[in-house]
């Protein structure tokens, strides 16, 4: 492998353009999927808020979104994102599905960390006649901190997977750099060194949000 031929200033570009579509998506993926988790938690049966209508009808729209193949979901999107960014392709253009295409998993992870807290915190809570919203944010959120941690981490991991395979439709960042000079132009050491970058990025992002869950857990 000759690495004599690679620009390592557009390797170093893309990883940066990654980071940036992956941490931006982050953000507003938690934004997004972190009051819709709660709100699918509290509303299911013989919890807080029960509403079995709106439970059924938030859980349909989280299941359709999540079954969408994100490849798919990149497509159906364009007119979206134009309409929304003014462009579809680039680090921008990618932004929009990436936060689509996790929002509902992100979710779901939520739904299902909350329904692990143990109930009797819940019960020990309203029989002291606090208030739904400090039962949520005073004991049910801080409870499961260390599991929304585990499930950051989970859909940082699968957002940088999604951001590579955003490359398919010119999204930038390592996958675009992967299909333009290693696939389309036969470079074998531009794909190499672009997996190997996710795999290390991936790595740290795993390894930081395990120290992370332990560090709170201990607490």
């Amino acid at each position: 492998m000759d690495l004599s031929v690679i620009d390592w200033s557009d390797i170093w570009l893309a990883t940066w353009e990654t980071l940036v579509m992956t941490g931006v998506s982050l953000f507003f993926t938690i934004l997004l999927g972190l009051p819709l988790g709660i709100l699918l938690f509290v509303t299911a049966k013989r919890q807080l808020l029960e509403q079995g209508f709106v439970y059924t009808v938030l859980s349909f729209v989280v299941n359709v979104l999540r079954s969408v193949p994100f490849l798919i979901l990149l497509i159906v999107m364009i007119p979206v994102t134009v309409i929304l960014i003014g462009t579809s392709l680039g680090v921008e253009g990618a932004i929009p599905p990436l936060v689509v295409g996790t929002a509902p998993f992100f979710a779901r992870l939520v739904e299902n960390v909350l329904r692990e807290v143990d109930r009797g915190v819940i019960e020990a809570c309203q029989a002291m006649g606090i208030r739904t919203s400090r039962i949520i944010f005073g004991a049910l959120l801080p409870e499961a901190l260390p599991g929304l941690i585990a499930a950051v981490t989970v859909t940082a991991i699968t957002l940088m997977s999604y951001a590579a395979m955003s490359g398919v439709i010119g999204g930038g960042g390592l996958g675009d750099l992967a299909i333009r000079f290693g696939y389309q132009r036969f470079q074998t050491e531009v794909m190499v060194i672009t997996v190997a970058l996710l795999v290390v990025l991936v790595q740290i992002i795993q390894y930081s949000g395990d120290r992370l869950v332990l560090y709170f857990t201990r607490k």
